[in-house]
């Protein structure tokens, strides 16, 4: 597939050569190029030949470079293609559990090995053939982070309503066969995929080691927009329970006979449960952070020791917390203990109740704008308002109802400053109204 040069960098190797902006990119080395990995590849070499059509002409352009040297091209689209969309109808989507009226965008179900390998996304593996495999093989895309949710292949069919779901399990063996790191996230339901069916996942999953690199088990999340969906339910306490010792008990046979851990229970799990979270140790290099694994044990650890060992030159500083009914606890046991040990400093925290999208859903992430505004107009009296970045969308400019930051400022006449989730220092740094 032709890509069209949008814009050539200037002083650039491109540029040097005579590579002009809206020239046809056709081949590199005399590979075809059809998207950004294909284009990152292969101009890895210290000397790349470029095919370009240029006024309906093809010429070739030859630079002698440094291995990871960039050439200075730029195309209109970072993928140089369209971006794959999901093909299932999973049982448990959340964007199929969105309300009507928002943003266009916010309705995209993306499920694209690129995204994977460039920006961590999870994908099914379901829109890949033989071909994909080959290329990912070829090139070492790793890792490549996958959404299994169950190794039962007449199972998976059912979750996912896609008829491939089932066969697609089998990339999972060639990539690992051929040193492709996986990370895996199981999203549970109910008596549906947890049990037995969670056991049998667990160690099929584990028979790809040692290029399994973590597995990580979320409860699904059900929001008040399931009308026409499946009918499913949220985890129980006692459900909770029994889904982590499973897990555990999996877990402490791998650590015993490979020296690590890689199947976890996320922390909502935990907190569902009412049960102590593991300890720091436990969760080795904390891989599943983006599932909310080990996130609230890395808070807290890198919290306590930045608190004990670092000293902060403060002024008197008053500043509002929000956070979701998950994580509420947290926050306050933190704030408390950066309030006695800098009394000058006055912390409220509010937990914000989801009612944007259903009582069940209850973490940080998914809180709204609208929420914010609804539930602490005219409450909140400090200036700053503290949130985790995980309330934006990627943009970083808004929530995902649509409403932007400045918005939500305006209305409650505070200052928002966002705190990254999973660093301890930087939140205490926040509370303290300190520099980062």
């Amino acid at each position: 597939m032709a890509v069209v040069i949008s814009e050539v960098q200037k002083r650039s190797l491109a540029f040097k050569a005579g590579i002009p902006a809206k020239a046809t990119l056709l081949s590199i080395n005399g590979n075809e190029i059809n998207d950004v990995l294909d284009y990152q590849f292969y101009i890895t070499e210290r000397r790349v030949e470029l095919c370009c059509l240029v006024d309906g002409n093809e010429k070739k352009y030859t630079l002698v470079k440094d291995e990871y040297e960039d050439i200075g091209l730029i195309f209109d689209n970072y993928l140089m293609d369209n971006q794959h969309h999901c093909k299932n109808k999973c049982i448990f989507c959340f964007i199929d559990q969105m309300p009507k009226g928002m943003r266009e965008s916010l309705y995209f179900k993306d499920d694209d090995d690129r995204m994977s390998f460039l920006f961590g996304n999870y994908v099914t593996l379901t829109n890949l053939t033989q071909k994909d495999i080959d290329r990912i093989i070829k090139m070492h895309i790793s890792p490549i982070n996958v959404s299994v949710h169950t190794t039962d292949p007449e199972l998976r069919v059912r979750m996912m309503k896609n008829k491939n779901a089932g066969e697609s399990l089998k990339w999972l063996e060639q990539l690992a066969a051929h040193g492709i790191k996986l990370n895996t996230q199981l999203v549970l339901c109910p008596e549906i995929n947890d049990g037995e069916h969670l056991v049998r996942s667990l160690n099929d999953l584990a028979k790809l080691a040692p290029n399994i690199e973590s597995i990580a088990a979320v409860p699904v999340g059900l929001t008040d927009y399931r009308e026409g969906l499946e009918k499913l339910r949220v985890y129980t306490k006692e459900e909770s329970i029994k889904v982590i010792d499973t897990i555990e008990s999996f877990s402490d046979k791998f650590f015993e006979q490979h020296g690590v851990r890689i199947a976890f229970a996320s922390d909502e799990f935990y907190l569902k449960a009412e049960r102590p979270l593991p300890e720091y140790d436990y969760y080795g290099d904390f891989s599943q952070l983006e599932n909310g694994v080990g996130l609230v044990t890395l808070l807290r650890h890198d919290f306590y020791d930045c608190l004990e060992n670092d000293e902060f030159d403060t002024n008197p500083f008053h500043a509002a917390i929000a956070t979701g009914k998950l994580a509420y606890p947290l926050l306050t046991e933190l704030a408390d203990a950066a309030m006695e040990k800098y009394p000058q400093t006055q912390l409220d925290v509010y937990m914000i109740e989801n009612e944007f999208f259903g009582e069940n859903i209850t973490v940080a992430g998914l809180v709204t704008g609208r929420d914010l505004i609804n539930q602490l107009k005219g409450k909140i009296t400090a200036k700053t308002l503290l949130i985790p970045t995980v309330m934006l969308r990627h943009e970083r400019d808004r929530f995902l109802d649509d409403v932007l930051i400045e918005d939500v400022e305006r209305e409650l006449g505070v200052e928002i400053v966002c705190v990254k989730n999973d660093d301890g220092y930087n939140l205490l740094s926040s509370m303290l109204g300190c520099e980062n």
